[in-house]
């Protein structure tokens, strides 16, 4: 059985923000960048232990066309995927180090 996918509220939020700033670039591009996301998410949720933990348990997934990491963890337990952000590859991981 695969693993099935949860996200912190702030993740929703951080989504909606990054697709209105591409709105404002060009129209469809926010279209764009959210199959990109999925395309990502679903890369994370075949193969979770694919990505190297880059620091305490949280990996990092890469979207392909757009400069976006997905930061999650594996929660084997309850065989889920917790997204904890979805964060622009220049801001500072650490800001969701609270979450």
């Amino acid at each position: 059985m695969g693993y099935n996918l949860h996200y912190f509220d702030e993740v929703k939020f951080e989504i909606q923000e990054a697709k209105n700033w591409y709105k404002g670039k060009k129209i469809g591009l926010e279209k764009r960048f959210a199959q990109e996301v999925k395309r990502a998410l679903v890369r994370v949720q075949n193969n979770p232990k694919g990505y190297e933990i880059k620091y305490k348990k949280i990996r990092s997934a890469f979207t392909d066309v757009f400069p976006y990491a997905i930061h999650f963890f594996i929660d084997d337990e309850y065989k889920r995927i917790v997204i904890v952000a979805i964060l622009h590859q220049n801001r500072n991981p650490k800001l969701h180090q609270n979450r």
